[in-house]
């Protein structure tokens, strides 16, 4: 095999469409029937490009220098909540609450600070995407394209869905917002699952299984879309406004994919996101307006603060970004081959999972390793978050760990 990158790629992109491809998960059938036409004549494109792609051999790690331990980073408690399978997991954070989900059903808030359970809950289905609440409504999505809404621990109501969803809902205002694969956006009512709108946009030939981009800002909800954010009316559905990350190019279906992935960077009314495998930039959701773009082949997500975007590049290089203007500030290429999560932006380091269960810090000024930890050797999927003055991290098996940073 000569280009390695490619191969690398192309077997993630494989992994992402999985659920796409005929016979697996009975995924089609539960389609809308133009996503599943689409699914099954891009399934043929990805299959043709395996033959030449997935016999290459796995890519060794990059070995890891001597840790270099200068900020301190302990972990205070861990907890189970669940193997997390294939189930596209978005944390809900409010307060020191944390609330995740796992592939069984199982919906469990725990306390941040001590790991205690608040409240467990289990649904008789396996969950594909999770979890969104307003601190009343709990929503998430079942492989079975049901979207399910609990409160105070009991089902309350559940809605069919036209497709498939990968992300989490968005309940924000008596709403629960659902972003599907054939880019359908949908409300419901959130005391009883009535269906409020739906807009509707042309389907693409391929989609991801990851989660996509789906927030409010101000009084406008946020879509991510192929490449673009579109801010809608909550009420309505109605567009406002449209800005482009990246316009798709390519000779076919795959190399024309360019979906926005769920973890982004929000300050005010600035949004940081990632274009699958081609771009990262900023756009202005209060003007609708894209404020720079640049090419990064990464697929995770970025995270940020102020002054900063960080992205994870698909070959575990990591780079630092300006904010304002898209210019370059470092480029860490110590966690090579690592398969890293999303990254997530602390006040003196910038923290990474990665496959083996290790949570990396770099420093947040030079991208230079500065402390590592070995958490469950299961992996880590689910990029770090912040809750309260812990990170938290999620192992694959499903140990959810409360980590106290310098």
């Amino acid at each position: 095999m000569k280009n390695t990158a490619s191969a690398s790629a192309l077997s993630r992109l494989a992994q992402s469409l999985r659920p796409l491809l005929p016979g697996s998960a009975a995924a089609a059938p539960r389609m809308s029937r133009r996503v599943a036409q689409l699914a099954v004549a891009g399934s043929a494109a990805l299959v043709l490009a395996g033959c030449s792609a997935f016999g290459s051999g796995k890519t060794e790690l990059a070995p890891l220098a001597a840790n270099a331990a200068q900020y301190a980073i302990q972990q205070s408690w861990s907890q189970d909540v669940g193997r997390l399978g294939d189930i596209e997991l978005t944390p809900h954070v409010l307060g020191q609450a944390i609330t995740v989900a796992s592939e069984n059903g199982s919906i469990t808030s725990l306390d941040s600070s001590t790991g205690a359970v608040l409240w467990q809950t289990r649904l008789r289905d396996k969950l594909a995407a999770g979890v969104g609440s307003d601190g009343d409504t709990y929503a998430v999505v079942s492989i079975r394209n049901e979207v399910i809404a609990v409160r105070n621990g009991e089902e309350q109501w559940r809605y069919r869905l036209p497709a498939r969803s990968y992300t989490s809902p968005f309940v924000a205002g008596g709403r629960v917002f659902i972003l599907t694969a054939d880019r359908t956006v949908t409300a419901l009512d959130a005391d009883n699952g009535a269906l409020i709108w739906r807009t509707e946009r042309d389907s693409e030939p391929l989609v991801l299984q990851k989660s996509g981009v789906l927030l409010a800002v101000r009084n406008t909800l946020v879509a991510g879309y192929s490449g673009r954010l579109s801010g809608l009316s909550p009420d309505s559905g109605m567009e406002y406004w449209e800005a482009r990350l990246i316009t798709p190019r390519g000779i076919n279906d795959i190399e024309r994919l360019v979906d926005l992935v769920g973890r982004y960077s929000r300050i005010g009314g600035d949004i940081c996101v990632q274009a699958f495998q081609s771009a990262i930039g900023c756009i202005n959701a209060e003007r609708g307006v894209t404020r720079w773009s640049q090419r990064v082949n990464g697929s995770v997500g970025v995270d940020g603060n102020a002054s900063t975007v960080f992205s994870v590049e698909n070959n575990g290089r990591v780079q630092a970004w300006a904010r304002n203007d898209g210019q370059n500030r470092w480029l860490s290429d110590s966690l090579q081959h690592r398969s890293l999560t999303a990254p997530l932006a602390l006040e003196r380091s910038v923290a990474i999972g990665d496959s083996t269960g290790l949570l990396h810090l770099l420093g947040l000024d030079d991208g230079k390793p500065v402390n590592r930890i070995q958490l469950h050797r299961s992996g880590l999927r689910v990029a770090p978050f912040l809750a309260g003055n812990q990170v938290i991290a999620i192992a694959n098996n499903g140990t959810v760990y409360g980590l106290t940073p310098q």
